[in-house]
């Protein structure tokens, strides 16, 4: 009997540290980690930059991604969820 793999197999989310990045750099940087993700990926991006956590969830909103926010130990945390590439942006 073949096998085809384990289907259930998890797999840590990317990382993108951008503490201490400001404006526009940790968009820029979460942007360009996303494009090299396939769909249904999972990005972890952290931030120290207030103004990230109204520029990364919008972002997402505009191109079809989920987002999940947090913040953690005086970082935000931002769990985003690639689009399926079907979804609508």
């Amino acid at each position: 009997m073949a096998s085809t793999g384990c289907c259930c197999l998890t797999t840590e989310p990317a990382l993108e540290d951008a503490r201490g990045l400001k404006c526009p750099l940790p968009v820029l940087r979460m942007e360009k980690r996303l494009a090299g993700l396939p769909a249904g990926a999972q990005l972890v991006v952290l931030a120290t930059d207030p103004i990230a956590k109204v520029d990364i969830p919008l972002y997402c909103i505009q191109q079809g991604h989920a987002c999940f926010t947090s913040s953690v130990d005086g970082s935000l945390r931002f769990e985003i969820t690639k689009r399926s590439d079907g979804a609508a942006a």
